[in-house]
């Protein structure tokens, strides 16, 4: 297996992980600064790394 696509399958799980607590935080948010921001951030690199992992997977060509 590829070391890129390793890392790539890495950076999806983190994006996952990251969106499902950005999730868990919306649904226990009461309105607060902090909750949104926090929302935000974590949502936001959640989406990133899950973008980025899943076009590191993509585009690495198998070389058996």
């Amino acid at each position: 297996m590829n070391l890129k696509r390793i890392f790539g399958s890495i950076l999806t799980l983190l994006g996952i992980a990251g969106l499902i607590y950005a999730a868990v935080l919306f649904v226990n948010t009461n309105g607060g600064n902090r909750d949104i921001k926090a929302l935000i951030i974590y949502g936001i690199l959640g989406l990133l790394f899950f973008v980025s992992g899943i076009g590191l997977v993509r585009t690495t060509k198998d070389e058996s």
